[in-house]
């Protein structure tokens, strides 16, 4: 087993290893033709898979670990999934957690979030110490506030930041995450310095429902999935969504950009694995969620939690990671979050 990182081997070991899980799929796909089912296609399929979920339950990652237990094996893509969840930090403690792990047919949940959690929590253990598999899914997110409250618009909310700065406060998902920076991206865009900022963090979508509904808080920011059904029950108010157009789950609730706010943010998920794995291992864990993607199962999954398909594997899901812990990390300087 080599000690190298997924993002530090030579080329011509990762393109080997893209090759041997392209033959993976190959062979895999002719065993499934005969035994009419993953799980038991060949001796050298994956059996038991263990998805660590950073996070504690209630929230999009958790969500995403679920649905990926329940659909791979609805689908006997393997015979068993485990989900754990291992809250705090924004993802850094599973992802150290991950650091540590032994079992080899192990992947950990992650995202947008976590690239930027690693760098305000100045994390021991990085992404890039980890073996990417692949991205999964995207949503927008949706800024929502009680439904007794008197702000009518985003404007509304940034008027009164402006005014009483951290008199009001904003919570989300953990500091430095989607949510954090988005909150920060558009006070920065109305020319409010980030130092009024009263970001509250929660590990669980369902602590800061919890503190929208118990007007603790002035408003929430989490992705569309998370906050849909709530907006929907009346219970708080969706004031707008921050992809480039109306979230088909919130019919209606316009793009910042179309208020006069020219923000424009995407949250993202995907999977990792434990950085000490070797190049076979690593195609047969990204050949399981490549047969996972292209299910029935996990495409009505999509269409259930709002989530956009954003699906990228192997070399191009290394790249992608690498570039966009470097934009956020930028982003995070810009707005006041890290030095």
């Amino acid at each position: 087993m080599t000690s190298q990182n997924f993002f530090t081997r030579p080329t011509h070991t990762r393109r080997a290893a893209l090759i041997a899980g392209a033959a993976g799929v190959v062979l895999a796909m002719s065993a499934c033709a005969g035994s009419g089912t993953g799980a038991s296609a060949g001796g050298d399929s994956i059996k038991k898979l263990s998805i660590i979920v950073p996070a504690n339950p209630g929230g999009g990652w958790d969500q995403t670990g679920r649905a990926m237990q329940q659909d791979l094996q609805s689908n006997k893509l393997v015979s068993s999934a485990q989900v754990t969840n291992i809250g705090g930090g924004g993802g850094t403690n599973g992802l150290a957690k991950l650091a540590t792990e032994k079992d080899v047919n192990t992947l950990m949940v992650m995202g947008y979030v976590m690239v930027g959690a690693v760098e305000t929590n100045g994390a021991k253990t990085r992404l890039e110490d980890t073996t990417p598999i692949a991205r999964l899914t995207e949503e927008p997110l949706v800024i929502v506030v009680p439904a007794s409250s008197k702000y009518q618009s985003v404007a509304d909310l940034v008027a009164d930041i402006k005014a009483n700065g951290k008199g009001v406060a904003i919570t989300g998902g953990s500091a430095g995450g989607a949510d954090h920076i988005l909150a920060g991206q558009i006070l920065k865009s109305q020319g409010v310095e980030a130092d009024k900022l009263n970001y509250i963090g929660y590990s669980g979508g369902g602590e800061s429902i919890a503190a929208l509904l118990g007007n603790k808080v002035q408003a929430g920011i989490s992705g569309v999935g998370e906050y849909a059904e709530q907006v929907k029950a009346g219970k708080v108010r969706a004031l707008a969504v921050s992809g480039k157009v109306e979230a088909p789950a919130l019919p209606g609730i316009k793009p910042l950009k179309d208020q006069g706010i020219d923000v424009v943010l995407t949250n993202w998920r995907g999977v990792v694995a434990p950085g000490s794995i070797d190049d076979a291992q690593r195609a047969k864990l990204t050949d399981v969620v490549t047969k996972l993607h292209a299910s029935e199962a996990w495409k009505s999954t999509l269409t259930k939690n709002n989530w956009d398909d954003a699906f990228l594997a192997g070399d191009g899901f290394k790249t992608f990671l690498t570039e966009d812990i470097a934009k956020v990390k930028t982003t995070l300087t810009q707005i006041g979050l890290v030095k």
